[in-house]
């Protein structure tokens, strides 16, 4: 295979348009937006509910159309950026993060709760990963990866940052006053950061490696495409299953909820490691052998998880071992699209690409608590898990465009 990663760390950022002002601000963006629109919400649920009187699986399922509808809606963010840039589409998408919040705020009843939402999730689309990556893919080509991997070690930090402050807050406010004030910080973070720092030319896409690239419904619909596709749902099943699940598996093994964090906190700390190692990793090996190595390895920790009642600090180890297999396995979808089509339609494809494994990942919660119940336990979902990442795995080996591998 052509190894684009290669190439990149041979030519010189003179060689493209590069504005110093993007990597610095899409990184604040990235934390800004994923822990304020994302990971202010399990945090306040419990508040909400209790204040509110709606069930949980109501607010939940609000919550989860959000990220039905950002998965959805991306492909249309993603062909404009390919057309246009990033700058048009995150600044709308920052004030629908913005406006979103204060209707969820404010929401008198459970429908204008979901309506908060559903505009939630248009924000979504428009600022989370998927259009970073667009942009930074383009502004940063061939050099992306780079560029890609400073940007998620920095969203990584959003839960971080922003769930021990909407719990702060939260203990001196209530929800909604908690909510209001959070979309204060998010309006005051991004907004005039996409709309300032990323006001530089939209530049020409590279060269394609391949010539289907130079029609991006040929690509959609080519074998290869759509077997990525199904890999990539299958694991963003499994993975955000085994995320929403862990402490539930650990507090049945006898864990105290204390324990059960620390090791579902420090499996997010492995997701940051895992991310710092992926450049080196795809330039030693190829796209189809990368792409199936890592979602075995999913299926393997995945399996680990599984069978390891103890000892506490074999669990931790197994949690971070998966942890940096997440993490690895963000850059990989993240880079699935130039690796083998190019940059050309890459906000499109990779949009396409995205949109069934976060409509999986949004499913996630409430079919894993189904399956547990189902099968009797968490040990046993996690067995079935493993058996979903596994299968993903074997249709990776399928998913090269014209015999790259």
């Amino acid at each position: 295979m052509t190894d684009l990663h290669a190439r990149g760390a041979a030519t010189g950022a003179g060689d493209r348009s590069r504005p110093r002002a993007v990597l610095p601000a899409l990184c604040a963006t990235q934390i800004t937006s994923w822990g304020i629109v994302y990971y202010a919400f399990p945090v306040l649920n419990p508040q909400i509910t209790a204040d509110s009187g709606w069930s949980t699986g109501a607010t939940m399922a609000a919550f989860s159309l959000a990220l039905v509808v950002s998965g959805l809606t991306g492909i249309r963010v993603g062909r404009i950026i390919d057309r246009r840039g990033p700058r048009t589409v995150m600044t709308a998408g920052s004030m629908a993060g913005v406006l979103s919040l204060v209707i969820v705020a404010l929401a008198p009843n459970l429908p204008v709760f979901f309506a908060g939402w559903l505009l939630g999730g248009l924000a979504m689309a428009a600022t989370f990963y998927q259009p970073a990556f667009a942009a930074l893919t383009r502004w940063w080509a061939p050099d992306h990866v780079r560029a890609l991997t400073i940007v998620t070690l920095a969203g990584g930090l959003a839960s971080t940052v922003f769930a021990p402050l909407t719990a702060a807050l939260a203990d001196h406010l209530s929800w909604r006053e908690t909510y209001l004030v959070l979309a204060a910080i998010l309006a005051a973070v991004t907004i005039p950061a996409h709309a300032i720092a990323l006001n530089a030319p939209w530049p020409s896409a590279a060269s394609s490696p391949v010539d289907m690239a130079a029609s991006p419904g040929a690509v959609a619909r080519s074998r290869p495409f759509l077997l990525l596709t199904v890999a990539f749902t299958l694991s963003a099943f499994a993975m955000y299953a085994v995320v929403v699940t862990l402490v539930p598996l650990l507090l049945e093994r006898g864990y105290t909820t204390a324990q059960a964090a620390w090791v579902l906190g420090l499996g997010g700390a492995g997701q940051t490691l895992g991310r710092t190692l992926y450049a080196p990793l795809a330039r030693h090996t190829g796209t189809t052998v990368r792409t199936t190595t890592l979602v075995a390895l999913g299926a393997l920790t995945t399996a680990a998880l599984a069978v390891t009642p103890g000892p506490y600090g074999l669990v931790i180890a197994v949690s971070i071992a998966a942890g940096m297999v997440r993490g690895n396995l963000t850059l990989l979808q993240a880079t699935a699209i130039t690796d083998r089509w190019g940059t050309q339609h890459y906000g499109r494809l990779s949009a396409i690409l995205s949109a069934p494994a976060m409509t999986a990942s949004a499913l996630a919660p409430f079919a894993a608590a189904t399956l547990a119940s189902v099968l009797g336990g968490y040990p046993e979902l996690f067995g079935v898990l493993a058996g979903i990442a596994a299968a993903s795995a074997s249709v990776a080996t399928a998913t090269s465009a014209r015999g790259r591998k």
